[in-house]
């Protein structure tokens, strides 16, 4: 009876337990079919596989929802630590040149703009063989996106604090009162007393951005003889309607480089001085495979700057 419990024992594979742990880290079979590039039914015969190798059950359906077991839970808590020394051993035998996977990077919107362009061009270029999957989306979607396992690694603006992330400073990014020239030459004939319809609109990120109370506070604080606060939750849609003369915004420096050297966006004259806006790389504290740690300390060595003082 043992040996044959050994001999099924012996017939389980790499991918049995790389299917188990994914299960466990994202909670669901179709999350970790989706991360593994295979599918739900795969998933499920993997696991059915595992049970009858070990001669238990390792997961227990609740409604619509499977749940690992003691047994399963015991066999998470025991290959994890294995599975990512045996995934660093072969890291550590072999050239990182030649490293193979997929690995998801999410970015807001502003870091997308300023760093993310020349970091995975490195990466590209440094590990030809590893697929990178970028989405962009705010910052609140991104750290939830990263605890639950669907991002592997997150760019994001302001201050990140969760229990289950680590992460690191990458630098800052200067916010800009700018408008159109156009829009400019009007602030300046129009007197603070002006009616409505002459003063201009301020465009401010809306409350789901962590720049929001930034901009808001920025926004009090100003005496530009505006008209009225209006939000937007895409900054280049708001950089392109300032471009058409359609009010004033606060934009951050990497984001509207180019339009200020042509000259099609231009400084607002009298507007307060905005503070940087720091910038931060975050992977899960938990995360253990090291190809998406080695990519996270090579991340944690970005220097986005400030930007020149106007």
């Amino acid at each position: 009876m043992r040996y044959a419990q050994a001999m099924s024992i012996n017939r389980i594979a790499f991918y049995h337990l790389e299917t188990l742990l994914w299960i466990a880290r994202l909670g669901t079979f179709a999350a970790a079919a989706e991360r593994l590039n295979t599918t739900q039914p795969a998933i499920s015969a993997r696991v059915r596989e595992l049970e009858n190798h070990l001669g238990t059950a390792l997961f227990r359906r609740e409604g619509r929802t499977m749940t690992l077991t003691p047994a399963g839970r015991e066999l998470v808590r025991e290959s994890e630590p294995l599975w990512a020394r045996f995934q660093g051993v072969l890291m550590g035998c072999s050239d990182i040149a030649g490293a193979t996977g997929v690995v998801r990077i999410g970015a807001g919107e502003i870091a997308a703009a300023s760093c993310l362009p020349g970091f995975v061009a490195v990466l590209n270029r440094d590990l030809p063989r590893v697929s990178l999957d970028v989405e962009i989306a705010l910052t609140a979607d991104l750290i939830q996106q990263l605890i639950a396992g669907r991002t592997d690694i997150a760019f994001a603006a302001g201050q990140i604090a969760h229990p289950m992330l680590r992460t690191a400073p990458i630098g800052d990014v200067g916010l800009l009162w700018l408008a159109s020239p156009a829009t400019v030459a009007a602030m300046r004939k129009t007197p603070a007393d002006a009616p409505d319809t002459a003063k201009m609109p301020i465009w401010s990120l809306s409350s789901l951005s962590p720049l929001y109370n930034i901009m808001k506070e920025a926004i009090a604080a100003s005496d530009l003889g505006w008209r009225s606060v209006n939000l937007c939750n895409n900054m280049r849609t708001m950089i392109d309607i300032a471009l058409e003369g359609g009010g004033i915004g606060i934009f951050p420096h990497p984001m509207v480089r180019q339009h200020m050297a042509d000259g099609t966006l231009v400084p607002i004259p009298g507007a307060p001085v905005m503070p940087s806006v720091e910038f931060r790389v975050a992977v899960r504290a938990a995360e253990s495979d090291p190809l998406v740690l080695t990519i996270f300390d090579r991340a944690t060595e970005l220097d986005l700057g400030s930007p020149p003082k106007l």
